[in-house]
């Protein structure tokens, strides 16, 4: 059997419950794909996007309804030894992907200060228009359970608002575009299970501002290292804490916050506070 096709067996056999399961129960649940869908699978290299890739060659295959994928690579200035890992990675796995070029990282890295902001800003715009070149009409981006919970504690301890990562939303700039996160429901320890179990290499960080860095330093200043450190700490106070701040995205009860935003308009609770109940 070839190799990729040996790789391919491991999502669907050894680790069908936590990765294909998982996979097609979050495009069930949150309605992430229709029929005659084109989605454009992107793809940075990581052990995420590459493994979503195959996800979805599975689910073309097996899914009872027509819709195309499209795998795009977006390169934004890569190192050339990166850039060879995920070739080879591409190749390795079988995945037919496009390669687009840019300098998001050359501009980005102009900024005096970290550029990360602006660089994922960029990164997504170029995206949503080379999407829409390739004739799609969603994107496909590799967030997992994981990236979800820390992103929900992140703009709690560090933006002071409520707000998680939602499984899909529609374009703001790009009319009839949407990008969806099929891997929604997917823990971060399952897919590090599955590419260990086949001993695949993936790029971790091709970041160009972090290479001229020291480690301690990107550590240092890293928010969602620190957050995950943060989780993993809590789980000694509460073992199903992750599970709690993932599910408290899903039961918020408007009667007992003291505001929220709804469609770029602040709500006070004092608002509706002394108006007789008409019911």
């Amino acid at each position: 059997m070839e190799r990729y096709k040996e790789i391919e067996r491991t999502i669907i056999k050894t680790y069908r419950a936590g990765l294909w399961s998982r996979f097609v129960k979050a495009i069930k649940e949150y309605e992430l794909i229709k029929e005659n869908d084109h989605i454009c699978v992107c793809i940075s290299g990581g052990k995420d996007s590459m493994l979503m890739a195959k996800l979805f060659q599975e689910l073309l295959r097996h899914s009872d309804f027509h819709f195309e994928a499209t795998y795009l690579v977006m390169n934004p200035g890569y190192n050339q030894e990166n850039l060879e890992l995920i070739k080879s990675n591409l190749e390795l796995l079988n995945i037919p992907a496009l390669f687009r070029e840019t300098d998001i990282f050359e501009i980005a890295n102009l900024q005096e200060k970290s550029p990360c902001y602006l660089c994922a800003k960029m990164r997504r715009g170029a995206l949503y228009k080379l999407a829409k070149e390739l004739g799609c009409n969603k994107i496909a981006l590799g967030h997992h359970y994981d990236d979800v919970i820390e992103t929900t504690l992140m703009n709690m301890l560090n933006v002071g608002s409520f707000q998680t990562m939602l499984p899909k939303l529609h374009s703001e700039n790009y009319e009839g575009m949407e990008l969806i996160r099929p891997m929604y429901l997917i823990r971060e320890r399952d897919i590090i299970r599955w590419s260990n179990f086949n001993e695949l290499k993936f790029i971790q960080c091709a970041c160009r501002f972090t290479e001229n860095r020291k480690e301690d330093e990107i550590h240092t200043g890293s928010k969602r290292l620190d957050t995950k450190k943060l989780i993993k700490e809590l789980l000694n106070y509460n073992p199903f804490v992750e599970k709690n701040i993932f599910k408290a995205a899903t039961n918020v009860n408007i009667d007992k916050i003291l505001g929220y935003k709804k469609d770029g308009v602040y709500h006070n609770y004092l608002k509706d506070y002394d108006k007789e109940d008409k019911e």
